[in-house]
């Protein structure tokens, strides 16, 4: 059976489910995202293969609690993310607190490894969606996935533009179903987006552009 993808091209569905095209998906959220993340991860199959990295804005001294409450809500592995750790499929990765998350290269760019670092904060904040958004489209170029939640500032915004530029997916969620509409709204008002969805339905569309024989 023949499908087509989320990027055109007619695929079989067995070159589908033993790699998927995308790599990396990249989430970003601030003010209300703690329910969004509940929301998408709790709605992803549990053989989701695609890796997730998440920067959820938090503050600087919180403990480790962030993954064990999203795990609760979520048939993946939901952990932090370390140094030099190897990137596995069907693992969210969350951007531990007072870090900046980055994605960078191995050798040749055959395989792709976290890095934390403790460089300034940018748009007031670390972690800094821009910071992994920008390191995931250098690293996985049009493979990556980027994903704006909600939130109160305009982070993410330059991180999914890069994204964009390199050739990868925007999605972005509907300002209407943000607890906090600002940080959706300043991506629209800047990026070409790929898609604007209400909050629910994101998992099941990425489901269907990752691995749509899991729906």
């Amino acid at each position: 059976m023949t499908v087509r993808s989320f990027i055109g091209e007619s695929v079989s569905n067995r070159k589908i489910i033993s790699r998927p095209y995308f790599e990396l998906i990249v989430i970003g959220a601030s003010l209300g995202g703690l329910n969004a993340l509940t929301i998408v991860l709790g709605n992803l199959p549990k053989n989701f293969p695609v890796p997730i990295a998440v920067a959820q804005h938090r503050q600087p001294y919180t403990d480790d609690n962030l993954s064990a409450f999203l795990q609760k809500h979520s048939n993946l592995i939901v952990k932090d993310a370390e140094d030099k750790e190897e990137i596995i499929p069907g693992t969210v990765y969350l951007a531990p607190a007072d870090y900046h998350l980055l994605v960078e290269c191995g050798v040749s760019c055959e395989s792709r490894h976290f890095a934390l670092s403790t460089e300034a904060a940018v748009t007031y904040t670390r972690p800094s969606i821009d910071v992994l958004f920008e390191s995931a489209a250098d690293a996985y170029a049009q493979k990556v996935i980027g994903v704006v939640l909600t939130g109160a500032n305009h982070d993410g915004t330059s991180g999914l533009t890069r994204i964009k530029a390199l050739g990868g997916k925007a999605i972005i969620q509907d300002p209407k179903t943000a607890e906090c509409p600002i940080m959706p709204q300043s991506a629209i008002a800047s990026v070409i987006v790929d898609k604007i969805l209400p909050l629910t339905d994101i998992a099941s569309f990425l489901t269907q552009i990752c691995c749509p024989m899991l729906l």
